[in-house]
């Protein structure tokens, strides 16, 4: 195994606060996480602990308030260090993506009474989230979804299956998007519900190409009762705290995407430099320094278009098709990026002995999650030519 430790990428950063942050986030990944995560992904381990030190250093809440035990950091920083853990280790990077994305709905939607209940919990208390939106039958047409709710006095019985649940079977809390009313988007309503609510169950964990380490499963809902008070916004709005979730969600699978990228690229790096074929290192060939510049291009290129739509979320602009431009061009960057960086190894990098196939294997995931990246272009293209334009 490759032990080359890269130098760190060169970041401007707003505050004297936010560049804290980053070189806590740097001593917490040298120290805990990159030293250990090839060895944990090969076994196929979740970095409990390590998610739990996240919490108490205060790093699994960055753009959430203050007063609730969050960063309050602009998304701006808060991706910028996603993308340190994600370049560590990717199961770390997606995992706080996740957890971020299951206390968005509560966090933007939730009441006062319910912030104050359940924030503190969820953003520095140790718990870890999930997010409950996909099906069986219902992936990227979510509006056409299958779980119901059922209204019982003062709680509601939750029954159906969710599908591809990150954190599915380990999580403590679950935002589920659940049909109350009519088919399509307006009769779907969104719940918090306990990890170890009654009646909730997770299949055994799917078994992956990558990213061996983060438990994708289905979740079960057989009559989970919950009460009203952890309904999130108004009945029949679940679809919409959805999509507002996902738009930033985005942005953090473009950010962990960058991350694993510029991973990619600093091995190749180091092992161009290090390997000599004909009496010299092959990275003094021009064909492979010109892949190398590619690669750094691209992956500079996928960092720009992220925090230029970070920057319009933080100035309170509309930033939805800018996070599917991120999603879009990031994932694939990955892909394109980790791809290469095998082609650049070599027959080593088709071996578990250098990070680099791990690399390529769970980029591919990137291009899936949290909306295709076909979906992508179409949220792109409707935003470019009218929601009418098909």
């Amino acid at each position: 195994m490759s032990e080359y430790v890269p130098p760190p990428v060169d970041r401007r950063l707003p505050t004297e606060e936010s560049e804290d942050l980053l070189t806590l986030v740097r001593d917490l990944v040298q120290r805990e996480i990159r030293p250990v995560a090839a060895q944990e992904e090969d076994a196929g381990r979740f970095p409990r602990q390590t998610f739990a030190l996240l919490s108490r250093s205060g790093l699994l809440g960055l753009p959430y308030p203050e007063e609730y035990g969050g960063g309050e950091q602009p998304y701006e920083v808060y991706l910028q260090m996603l993308e340190e853990l994600a370049a560590a280790r990717l199961t770390v990077g997606l995992g706080v993506s996740v957890h971020s994305l299951a206390c968005h709905g509560l966090a933007a939607f939730g009441s006062k009474e319910q912030h104050a209940e359940y924030l503190p919990g969820m953003l520095g208390g140790g718990l870890l989230g999930a997010y409950c939106l996909s099906e069986p039958a219902a992936g990227s047409d979510a509006a056409s979804l299958r779980t119901r709710a059922v209204r019982d006095g003062d709680d509601w019985i939750i029954d159906g299956t969710k599908a591809w649940i990150t954190h599915g079977g380990i999580a403590d809390f679950y935002t589920v998007l659940a049909r109350t009313g009519v088919a399509g988007p307006r009769g779907i309503t969104a719940f918090l519900v306990p990890g170890d609510a009654e009646g909730l169950s997770a299949a055994a964990p799917e078994r992956k190409m990558g990213m061996k380490g983060s438990p994708t499963a289905q979740v079960h809902f057989d009559g989970v009762r919950v009460s009203d008070a952890r309904r999130i916004g108004e009945e029949g709005q679940g679809f919409a705290i959805a999509l507002a979730a996902l738009d930033s969600g985005r942005l953090g699978i473009a950010a962990c995407a960058v991350g694993l990228a510029q991973a990619a690229l600093d091995e190749a790096l180091a092992y161009a430099k290090g390997r000599e074929q004909f009496g010299r290192p092959i990275a003094d060939f021009q064909g492979l320094r010109f892949l190398l510049a590619d690669m750094a291009s691209r992956v500079e290129a996928g960092r720009a278009l992220y925090l230029a739509a970070a920057r319009r979320r933080d100035a309170g602009l509309p930033f939805s098709k800018e996070a599917a431009m991120a999603k879009l061009v990031c994932t694939d960057t990955a892909m394109r990026v980790t791809t290469d960086a095998v082609q650049v190894l070599g027959g080593y990098g088709y071996t578990a002995d250098f990070p680099a196939e791990r690399y390529l294997r769970e980029s591919k995931m990137l291009q899936i999650v949290e909306g295709t990246n076909q979906i992508q272009r179409v949220v792109i293209s409707r935003h470019l030519l009218g929601p009418e334009s098909g």
